[in-house]
């Protein structure tokens, strides 16, 4: 009887070089075969810098080697149908000049942005006109409405993005995480599909 082996394919790897692909880097393994160990460390693929930075391991072609090399085992594929293999080299941090320029960019553009919106919606004649709402007197600039409002923006800021430098506030993920696991979700997806595309035997000819 053949001894009983499920695989699910990791959705994406992360390597900092070209290197051997074992089973057990780009696959979870659950079996009560005592050559458990043995498939974890079968070879699948050798990177080079022919591949790039992006490969992409199709479970099909994983399977087929793996019955191939043990055919009295019965491997039954759970999961994603492929993984992104993703070579990222490991880079030096970046010089303080560079963080202090990107910092001053971003500071001066957030708060001309800003600065931009209040004057489009007429932001200090409403404060105005509360302030005469509230003490029945006209005053210029009610620092009393403005400087709450303008700590408060900030702090609402910081709760929105649910960072304060590298502490994180909960355990809730912030917009800009969630719009950037999108983006890398909707660039793995496109991806698989030109992968497959390209080695289709039908699109060769």
């Amino acid at each position: 009887m053949a001894e009983l082996v499920y695989l699910r394919m990791r959705k994406k790897v992360i390597l900092e070089q070209w290197q051997e692909l074992q089973l057990k880097d780009i696959a979870y393994l659950s079996t009560q075969s005592p050559k458990k160990e043995i498939l974890e460390n079968t070879m699948i693929y050798r990177l080079s810098k022919k591949d790039k930075n992006l490969l992409v391991i199709d479970s099909f072609l994983v399977l087929d080697h793996l019955t191939k090399e043990y055919p009295n085992l019965e491997i039954q594929l759970l999961g994603p149908e492929q993984c992104l293999i993703q070579i990222e080299p490991r880079k030096k941090p970046p010089h303080p000049l560079i963080i202090t320029f990107v910092w001053l960019l971003l500071f001066t553009g957030s708060a001309m942005t800003i600065m931009n919106f209040h004057y489009d919606v007429s932001m200090q004649p409403v404060q105005q006109k509360l302030h005469f709402i509230l003490t029945g007197e006209e005053n210029e600039y009610p620092l009393w409405i403005q400087i709450p409002y303008s700590l408060g923006l900030g702090l609402g800021t910081v709760l929105f993005f649910n960072h304060w430098f590298k502490k994180r506030f909960n355990e809730e993920p912030s917009p800009l995480e969630i719009e950037i696991f999108n983006y890398q979700q909707d660039m793995q997806r496109y991806i698989n599909t030109m992968e497959n595309e390209i080695n289709d035997p039908r699109n060769s000819s």
